[in-house]
């Protein structure tokens, strides 16, 4: 548990002496519950799959994501909180500045996350220049889905995986203050965390990573349609909740509940 609020300095040195831990995180009733158990909360744009329904990220707005940032920054004071940019919002540099400006003036987001390719180079030196602290997001990337037909695992042949370990150099040269690898061979994820001094954090990508993160709903069994390989259950949530659900309306149909303790 932490006990005072996580640092991007103290992010930065875990790198190869503990490891950082991280989960999502949506509105303010998940965000207290989960803050100064875990290093990270993310934002993640994941919300328009698990939070909304859709069954993909790309429909998702600036203003959605601004709004769900604000409320978990109500309930957040020891986490490091980091906000996802969506689809759209950083096609070019001039729109990512802009939007950024957005995440930083309306919310208490401690960090942003971009999902990029070595082309975005530029564009990421030019927020980390004017002061906003990046983390870059690579290897599988949802908001990519159409574009590589599906949800695909990347780092498989050695001229990937050599692709990857350049991206993250170059992201590191623009500025940024870690990586978050998705959906690649352990292998590539353990070669990208030995080439770079910047953390990184794994969600399908192996155990060397500087740290890892699981999607809260995935993590607790709220969703239960299918299971990522990547993704370990920690609890049955669902059918818990389910079997609270069914008592409550249980004690209502036979008067149960209310008792007289529970009256005015």
């Amino acid at each position: 548990m932490l006990d005072k609020k996580m640092t991007l300095g103290q992010l930065r040195a875990k790198k190869g002496v503990e490891k950082i831990t991280a989960i999502t995180a949506y509105d303010a009733l998940m965000a207290h519950i989960f803050d100064g158990e875990v290093d990270i909360l993310l934002v993640g744009d994941s919300l328009n799959m698990s939070f909304g329904g859709n069954n993909d990220t790309l429909n998702l707005t600036t203003e959605e994501m601004i709004y769900h940032t604000k409320a978990v920054c109500r309930a957040v004071k020891h986490s490091f909180l980091i906000a996802d940019m969506p689809f759209g919002s950083y096609i070019t540099t001039k729109e990512a500045l802009k939007n950024a400006r957005k995440f930083y003036k309306h919310t208490r987001a401690d960090a942003i996350k971009l999902e990029v390719g070595i082309e975005k180079y530029a564009l990421i030196k030019a927020l980390c220049d004017e002061g906003f602290a990046v983390m870059a997001h690579i290897g599988l990337k949802p908001q990519f889905m159409r574009f590589d037909g599906g949800f695909k695992i990347k780092g498989k042949q050695e001229a990937q995986c050599n692709e990857l370990i350049e991206c993250a150099l170059a992201m590191q040269e623009a500025g940024a203050f870690g990586i978050l690898i998705e959906g690649v061979t352990k292998q590539t994820g353990h070669a990208i965390t030995q080439a770079i001094k910047i953390p990184t954090i794994g969600i399908g990508a192996g155990v060397d990573c500087d740290g890892q993160i699981l999607v809260w709903s995935d993590a607790f069994g709220f969703f239960d349609t299918f299971q990522p390989k990547f993704v370990r259950r920690y609890c049955d949530g669902k059918s818990m909740l389910k079997e609270a659900i069914r008592a409550y309306a249980k004690d209502v149909k036979s008067c149960a509940f209310p008792s007289d303790r529970e009256s005015y």
